[in-house]
């Protein structure tokens, strides 16, 4: 919903000492009431505009807030767009560019995080609150143009180019041929010795989720970090591959001899040194493998990849929105819809937890997207539904819960009915409310 600014009259903010000239005497005979009200607002607007140039800055910069307000809002469409057209179905797999795709992720939710600081300004403004009358802030005409971290998307993806132009810089320097397992050893100085890249296993921090923030502060998650290094190879003409194993994802160059990524060299294998400690970690199903089980594995496709960051982002922002209510699962309602002690009739609210707004929509915006590539995945609508819940936005959990049953196994749709049916009713009060209605709505 866009925040539209108002600016209090001028006469509000006027004193007793107003010059004579603002206010309109009537002990004369007007016959034009028209030429009245223009004469009126030019004398007011001008005097206001010269005798309180505060007053005036505070108009500019709710027209700034304004214009800056409605590009975000903008901004926000252009980029889910982008993002679909980037991931459709109408293209090949291996068209998608995995740095495209989590770049547009990335300005959506900037866009969003924009959108709610140009509503917070534009309420400091109304409550004429003393905010600074200068703005470094620039204006852009795309999402493209619009900076993340300090530069735009095109920047990003060109550093990126940096990086490969970095391996390509010590291949050369070392007179190595382009031997795999050689470029595989410049690549890794380059990534994580000279640039000092880092994982985070454990994601508290959103800024470890997108790609900006990453190749910015050097430090990801695992799956952003595997996204640079397919990009990076990419451009140096080698293919990467990857496949989830357990709760890791994988990566490792196309070689019909997997058996030299395993061999030990410096007390690391390739493999464990592209992957990480999880490779060398006996608790992690990544220890067990070996060059002739690797061959066995699944493949991820690039839509795969693009899916699993997003699931992470779901997670992360879910994590952060339910800070306050430790424990709490999306799936937690739908244990107690069998309650004997709660009458089927009853709708109570008031014990619904409460959640941090702009983490739970951001969590929501991920999932939309992970729709987009997997819309019959009856798991991931049912906890998209579930966000709408806990969102209060009945009436889309409602249908999103109702299509997620029709794709479930009968024995989760069976959890679901109960619960989609009291949500219903939970819509029909809300809307009983909002016409003027008191009291509880009842089913007889």
């Amino acid at each position: 919903m866009l925040c539209t600014s108002y600016c209090a009259p001028a006469a509000a903010m006027a004193s007793s000492t107003f010059p004579d000239h603002y206010f309109i005497r009537y002990d004369h005979h007007h016959h034009d009431h028209k030429d009245l009200r223009r004469w009126k607002i030019r004398t007011s607007a001008a005097t206001s505009a010269s005798a309180y140039p505060l007053f005036s800055n505070q108009i500019q910069l709710t027209k700034d807030s304004s214009s800056r307000h409605k590009f975000y809002q903008e901004a926000l469409k252009a980029a889910r767009n982008k993002f679909t057209r980037e991931i459709s179905f109408q293209s090949k797999d291996k068209d998608i560019s995995l740095a495209k795709a989590v770049l547009y992720v990335a300005a959506e939710d900037e866009a969003f995080r924009g959108f709610n600081r140009e509503m917070d300004a534009c309420s400091l403004l109304n409550e004429r609150i003393n905010v600074s009358t200068t703005s470094d802030t620039k204006e852009w005409d795309t999402v493209e143009q619009m900076p993340l971290g300090g530069k735009t998307i095109s920047e990003w993806l060109s550093e990126l180019d940096a990086i490969s132009k970095e391996v390509e810089a010590e291949l050369v320097s070392r007179d190595i041929g382009c031997h795999l397992i050689e470029v595989l050893e410049a690549v890794n100085l380059v990534l994580f010795e000279l640039r000092g890249f880092k994982r985070f296993p454990v994601l508290v921090d959103s800024k470890h989720s997108y790609l900006h923030s990453v190749l910015s502060s050097g430090c990801g998650s695992a799956i952003l970090l595997s996204i640079i290094y397919i990009e990076v190879c990419r451009q140096l003409g080698l293919t990467i591959v990857g496949s989830r194993v357990g709760e890791d994802f994988l990566i490792w160059p196309k070689t019909g001899y997997p058996e030299e990524l395993f061999r030990v060299t410096s007390g690391h294998s390739l493999f464990a040194i592209v992957n990480g400690r999880c490779v060398e970690d006996p608790r992690s199903m990544a220890s067990d493998l070996t060059g002739t089980s690797l061959l066995g594995l699944e493949i991820a496709t690039n839509r795969d990849i693009i899916g699993i960051a997003l699931a992470n982002l779901i997670r992360l922002h879910w994590k952060r929105a339910s800070r306050s209510n430790h424990g709490l699962m999306l799936t937690s309602p739908l244990r107690h819809v069998h309650n004997a002690d709660e009458k089927p009739n009853k709708i109570d609210k008031s014990n619904a937890p409460l959640l941090r707004p702009q983490d739970l929509r951001l969590a929501i915006m991920a999932s939309e997207r992970l729709l987009i590539l997997q819309p019959h995945n009856w798991a991931l609508r049912r906890d998209h539904g579930m966000m709408l819940y806990y969102n209060r936005e009945y009436g889309k959990a409602v249908q999103e819960l109702s299509i997620c049953m029709a794709f479930a196994p009968e024995e989760e749709a069976e959890i679901l009915e109960p619960f989609v049916e009291k949500l219903h009713l939970m819509r029909l009060e809300s809307s009983w409310k909002s016409l003027g209605n008191t009291g509880r709505l009842t089913v007889p």
